[in-house]
């Protein structure tokens, strides 16, 4: 097979910064680029990522399921669901899946704890404030230890709620369940990062080993934008690509660049409201890296997933998780006029009021997630998309939030997984069907060795 052009693991280099590269066609080996044409050999290249998004406090389902199974072209979309509109034969909405064992199973209270825990191991959680928490490995982590060999990051672990791994936060049941998603191994909850200027530095800082790293006043020098450290090896390196590839690193690099404009300006907003004054709204290109998360937290979201987006286009890593909130979250949604907290309102007890303010909160997050999809679908790999080339699984460990119910749980999976997956419909399944099957299926079509997953009993039908 004849080389190719330039290496999969080129990195841009510079002041001791070293950034990743999105895929090319020039990392292409060329006979493979000739068997079909140019984006279709890239396409054949680009490896399969995997995304995991929660949200907190379970779903109006009378607003999240739609009308009829099958082709959700067939109806208009749900109340919730209507902002994914323009994506929705990049998505499957599957009813029926169930976390068996985030139901008490005789432990008592603590459904928020149980759901977050559960959600991704199918495992109860040991009922524990202190020592001896305990679930299981986590679908994430099972990917990871077959699709991370080859990355920069195993896994990318990211959210907007800080939330400690000690002391009780759900009727007996440690923090560590219900700020966390991801399980490494039974005892091992993965920590997750809340700020996005610590994940872009961790993404897109100083390369190991650099000079400069024992240097704080150079650190902050070369950190005021990482772009312009690796510029002229970036220009350099554009000489030597076609004129799609040069337009594929131009879309990167802008992505990097906004990034840093978008931290740059969260800073300033941040600054000027504690000072008492309004924004400017424009960023000083002479700050040091902010050292504030945004304020607004749909921009919060969106850096998250932004970054999210670009650490699978540079292949930093294969596999992320992302929490919306943390499980249990009190939050309140000022932006869209909601000053309650989250939580009491999903307990509405069939109130009208309550549900029309958990709806709302339900399309807003549906909004944050539309972003990220369409983000990620606008990024051309070979003849797809990035999305295309992407298994991401989005939903609640609660169904109602009223009953704390953990059947029929409201779960949607976008993208093509590299072209293996027929989406564009609503699948129901009998009630109480592991959710865990849906992993396995992920498993067998991503060719990870892996039969069973927590309480997992088989494969899904009707997704691939």
């Amino acid at each position: 097979m004849t080389e190719p052009k330039i290496s999969r693991r080129t990195l841009l280099r510079g002041a001791g910064v070293a950034l990743s590269l999105p895929l090319l066609e020039a990392m292409v080996p060329l006979n493979a680029l000739a068997m079909s044409g140019p984006r279709a050999g890239a396409g054949a290249a680009a490896p399969v990522r995997l995304a995991f998004l929660f949200v907190p406090n379970g779903m109006n389902m009378a607003d999240w399921t739609p009308a009829a199974e099958g082709a959700l072209s067939k109806a208009p979309l749900p109340y919730i669901l209507e902002p994914l509109k323009a994506l929705q034969n990049k998505i499957m909405v599957l009813s029926g899946l169930t976390q068996h064992n985030a139901f008490a199973l005789g432990d008592g209270g603590g459904d928020h704890a149980r759901s977050a825990a559960a959600w991704l191991t199918g495992t109860h959680p040991v009922k524990t404030s202190g020592a001896g928490i305990k679930a299981g490995i986590s679908a994430d982590q099972v990917a990871a230890q077959f699709l991370g060999k080859t990355t920069r990051f195993p896994s990318l672990e990211l959210g907007i709620e800080r939330g400690g791994l000690a002391g009780d936060c759900d009727s007996g049941y440690s923090c560590a369940y219900s700020n966390s998603i991801s399980w490494r191994g039974p005892s091992t909850p993965v920590a997750k990062e809340t700020d996005p200027r610590l994940v872009f530095d961790r993404l897109f800082g100083i390369e190991e080993g650099s000079d400069i790293g024992e240097d704080a006043n150079l650190r902050a020098l070369y950190k005021k934008s990482i772009l312009d450290a690796v510029m002229e090896d970036a220009k350099s390196l554009d000489k030597k690509l076609g004129a799609r590839d040069r337009g594929k690193l131009d879309e990167y690099l802008t992505g990097v660049r906004e990034i840093e404009r978008r931290l740059q300006l969260a800073q300033v907003q941040n600054t000027e409201a504690a000072k008492g004054g309004a924004a400017t709204g424009a960023a000083d290109p002479q700050l040091t890296r902010p050292t504030a998360m945004p304020a607004d937290y749909s921009e919060h979201v969106r850096l998250m997933g932004d970054m999210m987006v670009l650490a699978f286009q540079a292949d930093l890593t294969r596999v992320s998780t992302f929490m919306f909130a943390n499980e249990g979250s009190g939050r309140a949604y000022k932006q869209i006029g909601i000053a309650e907290g989250h939580h009491e309102l999903s307990h509405h007890g069939k109130s009208t009021e309550k549900i029309e303010k958990i709806r709302q909160i339900n399309r807003f997050h549906a909004e944050q997630l539309a972003y990220v999809l369409q983000k990620m679908d606008s990024i051309r790999e070979g003849n797809g998309t990035l999305l295309d080339n992407t298994l991401l699984v989005y939903g609640a460990g609660i169904c109602d939030g009223d009953r704390h119910n953990h059947d029929d749980l409201p779960i949607l999976v976008a993208g093509g997984g590299g072209g293996s997956v027929q989406s564009g419909k609503h699948v129901v399944y009998p009630n109480k069907t592991p959710m865990t099957n849906l992993f396995v299926s992920m498993f067998d079509r991503m060719q990870i060795p892996v039969e069973k997953i927590g309480d997992s009993t088989g494969k899904l039908a009707q997704l691939f």
